[in-house]
């Protein structure tokens, strides 16, 4: 039963504390940069996050972009792959920015206010991710607003993300009122 209270809880909140702060790229805000979270890499996930990114800087809605992953991750280094693939689709590498230290969702918002000072941001992730995203961030006193990327997802991989991202609310409702400081992985020499 508290397990199902807290879970009711977390989920409530961010997308209360999301509401009104969730679009579709031709619906999406201008703000100078987006901020891309990392994904395993060769997934259709963080494809859908990159291919959104690439839409957005086309379309002059950001000026600039934040790559933030895991770069010692066990699935390979999330930001050489994402900064790779977007300069391969046309962003500069001069627009690009990168943060190999955004292993999880509340490193990458904390991270982007407090490392490289984001006080206005786009966050680009699919749309069973971003309402914890956008909550997470706005928490921290960043003026973000969450595009929904596209994927090509399906199956018993999205259902098990989905529901994780439930039990995730949790703890994200945590750092949201306690703001622990990001942490710092270690990348490989």
């Amino acid at each position: 039963m508290a397990a199902v209270l807290l879970t009711g809880t977390g989920v409530t909140w961010t997308y209360v504390a999301s509401g009104g702060h969730r679009f579709d790229v031709a619906d999406a805000p201008d703000a100078p940069v987006a901020v891309v979270f990392g994904a395993e890499t060769k997934t259709p996930y963080l494809t859908g996050r990159l291919e959104t990114t690439i839409a957005l800087v086309k379309a002059g809605k950001v000026r600039s972009v934040l790559v933030s992953g895991n770069a010692a991750g066990s699935s390979g280094n999330e930001t050489r792959a994402m900064t790779s693939y977007l300069l391969t689709h046309g962003v500069p590498m001069a627009e690009v920015v990168v943060d190999p230290y955004g292993v999880d969702t509340y490193d990458t918002c904390a991270r982007a206010v407090q490392v490289y000072g984001l006080r206005r941001a786009l966050l680009v992730t699919q749309p069973y991710h971003l309402p914890r995203a956008v909550s997470l961030c706005r928490s921290l006193g960043m003026d973000a607003d969450g595009v929904n990327a596209q994927c090509a997802c399906g199956g018993v991989n999205l259902f098990v993300n989905e529901a994780r991202e439930w039990f995730a609310t949790v703890l994200a409702l945590k750092n949201a009122i306690w703001h622990r400081a990001p942490g710092v992985a270690s990348l490989p020499h």
